[in-house]
Parts: C-alpha cells; structure tokens; sequence
C-alpha cells in the first residue's frame, strides 16, 4: 500500500511500497549501480556545477511526474553525489470515466524510475489545494471574460510553494524540477535564467516566483536540450525515455475543452458580427473563444465580403457579442502597448525604467522589444516597438534582460481597438 498523503486526510492506494509520511528515511530499496554516461559528461555535470554552493549533503527533494525530464533530473543529481528523494503530485481529484486522466499511469513510471533509482518516492495528493490556489481562480477568470494561463498559478501555488513545504516536512533542505531553465547568484540576488534550449525554455511559465523559492530549488537540466535529455534517459534505461510530452492545461489534457469547461460554467450563447454590425452568426458562449482564434465559429460565405478565414477580434461582455474580422493581422488585433498588473518581480523589485527590455505576451513568442513604464505600485505599460498581434487579457507578460527573466504581470488591458472606431466597452 502506499499512502497518498494530504493537509486533511491520508489515502491508502495500492502499491509496492510504503514510506512514512514524515521521514526522510524509505524502506530499504535494492540498490542498482549508476550505469550510462550521466556521470562523465562534461556538459551534463555543467548544469549542477553552475551552482555548487547548493549541492552538499542534504536532502534534494525531486518532483518527479514520470515524465523524462524529470526522470532525468534526478539521474544527473544522484550522479552528481547528491542525496535524493523523489516526490510525485497529484493535482486533480476528478473521476476520469473516460480513461483521459493518465495521473495513474504517470504514478507508475515515476514509481519505475525511482526503483531503478534506487530512491524513495513519496506521494502525495494536492488535489484540495490546486483546486482552491489554481483551479478556482481559473474560473474566475474565465467568468470575466478573459483567459488565463493556470501553468503560471500552479508553479507559484503548488509546485514552488506546497511542494517545497511538504519536501521540508520530509526534512529536504531543496527541491528540484525538471523546468528547463537555469539560475545563479549574483551582487546577493538569485536570478531567473532561460534554459539553454530555445525551443523547450519555460521561464515565461516560472516569473511569479522569487527569491525565497529560488533559493531552494535547483534546475538539473536547464544546461541541456530535449534531445540530449532524451538521449540521456535511454542510455540510462528509463521506460519514459521516449514518452510523449505533456501538452495543454494540466487537467484538460486530451479532452474537449468546451465540453469540460461547460461542467463548471454556464454558457451563454449571443450573436457573431463583423465590426460594421454586420450579422454572421450565433457564438456558444464568449467563454469558449479567445482574441485571434480562427476555428470554430462556423462562419460560411457572407455577402459583401472576400473569401477567406475570420478570426475573433473582440469581445464585448456588455452586449455578449463575439466580432469576427478578416485577416490574420486584423487592425483590430494589433496592439503596440498593454497595461498589466498582479506584477511579480523575480529580485523583489521592479527594473528601472530606462531600462531597454524585451518581452513575451504567450509561450514561444520570440523577444519583442520594448519599453517599460510604471503607472503605479500595482499597474505597468509595456510599450513594443512592433506591434503585437491578439494580446489578451489573462494571459501573463513577460520581461526579460537578456538570458535573465525578470518578472511580469497579468495582462488587464490591451490598446487592440483603433481610436475612434466601435465598440469601444468590454475586453
């Protein structure tokens, strides 16, 4: 049996071993010899090495999903001389009838690997927790009409701060994630650096937290690319080493989204129109669309007008009314300022002002020039030299100095109407 343990009750799962739930100490595990090429590499020990005032003789809790990255992460500390434990979260309590939910499955390749490990693999379930932290203020969000990233939320509430607090109970003195970005001291600040592989850096997931959780965490593979991760794992022996990486939001995963959102939302449905008032068609619930979104408003030949792909380029709460305009850079997409707030600055502080920084306003982009300008203690105005295309409420800005991540805020509004033109209300 193993215990699945939370802030109000422990549940008993089947299971092949048992840890207490307030020791550091497993049961005796069978020890497997390190194999492979984790523990010569030059560029693999790199990665520990940048921050060699973390490694010592304590306890490195590693948040292990069952994923490669993280499956990884915990070979290269463990080559690297470090006491280990693994620790896998659950984070959604929902009866998953339709076999999409892959929690389980994930629990035994986290369980596979710590084995091979020869580590302890503590349990614990965060259900209750993400669902008041994450889940419910995605909600609220949604309510208001605008889209909001939960990643973000479940990093600053869960994985940087309920994990961490359960990994010290467990006597840990850090933890470690397979994030691919890096961090280092310096003049007595941690910083927040991209990972070193362009395609996989999650910094912009990351910004909300600070030095307090920095200071504690440890990034094993921010030195290396998904390739060479993956390589990794199979010289290793992982089964995971080629397992599909996790796409979307955390708990939808390969579900509908309309469909599971409308479990907790009730949808409105209200007219589609083009931005001379033009009747197109009926939405299902402005929830459900998001600025720039090209499928699914069902939108056939209309007369007067070209032939080609609408997009949605406006909601308007007041009226419930979706607009749809022609062309992907529809003058009513593009914006070249935002005002953002719920900032977090990585060192504690906002930059200065004068300061010439780059941005993100979604996942992937690439850096956008900018200027930053504080309204006040609460609000900034991100000023881009181009203008960017659908910038929209909910979703987080990002700054950065260089490879540093600075910090951000929630995207409250964007400049994306012309001045002069209709509507004028809503997001």
């Amino acid at each position: 049996m193993i215990a699945w343990e939370n802030s109000h009750e422990t549940v008993e799962l089947s299971g092949r071993y048992l840890h207490s739930p307030k020791s550091a100490t497993p049961l005796p595990l069978k020890w497997r010899p390190h194999i492979g090429t984790v523990a010569t590499d030059p560029k693999i020990m790199s990665s520990i090495a940048a921050n060699p005032h973390r490694i010592g003789k304590d306890l490195i809790m590693v948040a292990m999903s069952g994923g490669v990255d993280s499956s990884v992460s915990a070979s290269v500390l463990q080559a690297r001389g470090c006491q280990i434990a693994g620790m896998f979260m659950k984070n959604w309590e929902e009866d998953d009838r339709q076999g999409l939910c892959t929690a389980a499955e994930d629990a035994v390749d986290a369980q596979g690997v710590a084995d091979q490990l020869g580590i302890a693999l503590h349990r614990r379930n965060f259900a209750a927790e993400y669902w008041d932290q994450v889940f419910e203020e995605f909600l609220d969000e949604y309510r208001a009409g605008r889209t909001p990233n939960p990643d973000v939320l479940c990093n600053r509430e869960i994985k940087f701060k309920t994990f961490i607090d359960h990994a010290q109970d467990l006597g840990a003195s850090h933890i470690a994630t397979g994030h691919y970005v890096r961090s280092d001291a310096k003049d007595g600040l941690h910083r927040l650096l991209r990972g070193i592989d362009d395609n996989k850096d999650q910094s912009y997931f990351l910004y909300a937290i600070g030095q307090e959780q920095l200071a504690q965490s440890i990034f094993p593979i921010g030195e290396l690319t998904k390739p060479e991760v993956r390589c990794m794992a199979e010289n290793e022996g992982f089964a995971n080493h080629d397992k599909k990486d996790s796409t979307g939001i955390c708990f939808i995963g390969e579900r509908d989204f309309k469909g599971f959102l409308s479990q907790y939302l009730e949808p409105e449905s209200g007219e589609i129109r083009s931005i001379d008032e033009q009747l197109l068609g009926e939405h299902d619930g402005l929830m459900f669309y998001t600025l720039g979104q090209r499928q699914g408003m069902n939108i056939g030949g209309v007369s007067g007008c070209a032939e080609g792909p609408w997009y949605v380029v406006h909601k308007d709460r007041q009226r419930n009314v979706l607009y749809a305009g022609q062309g992907h850079y529809h003058d009513w997409l593009m914006s070249d300022r935002l005002v953002a707030t719920q900032l977090n600055w990585v060192a504690g502080f906002a930059p200065r002002q004068c300061e010439r920084l780059t941005a993100k306003v979604r996942y992937r982009q690439s850096d956008q020039q900018c200027d930053l300008i504080a309204l006040d203690t609460e609000h900034i105005e991100v000023r881009f030299e181009v203008p960017q295309r659908a910038i929209t409420p909910g979703q987080s800005v990002v700054l950065y100095d260089g490879a540093e991540c600075l910090g951000g805020g929630i995207i409250d509004w964007a400049a994306t109407i012309p001045a002069g033109t209709t509507p004028t209300n809503g997001l």
